[in-house]
């Protein structure tokens, strides 16, 4: 059998440095330890950088059912119809949703 997407609208805000204060209300930052999401540094092969180092790659640790999901900038955090939280990356994003007009 073949499925398709029911349509519902989702919040989303893509992950820069520009708008972490706008991620952070959005995703409800925190720390990882209080089963929030909580902001990191990305290592040049992907991972999330141990606390205390540095980089110029930034992240979001999302915990989730299934373990902490890493979302790198540029991807979208969204949250979904439950309120959960999770990363989607852009060309994903884009394939699957497009805007919705909330006039």
């Amino acid at each position: 059998m073949k499925f398709r997407k029911k349509p519902v609208v989702i919040d989303a805000v893509q992950l820069t440095w520009a708008n972490w204060s706008e991620i952070c209300d959005h995703a409800g930052v925190g720390k990882l330890s209080e089963g929030k999401p909580e902001g990191c540094y990305v290592a040049n092969d992907g991972t999330a950088l141990p606390e205390g180092q540095v980089s110029e790659r930034m992240g979001l640790q999302i915990p989730t059912l299934e373990g902490v999901m890493l979302g790198t900038e540029g991807d979208w955090i969204i949250k979904g119809v439950k309120g959960e939280i999770y990363a989607c990356k852009p060309d994903i994003f884009e394939i699957t949703y497009e805007p919705v007009d909330t006039a």
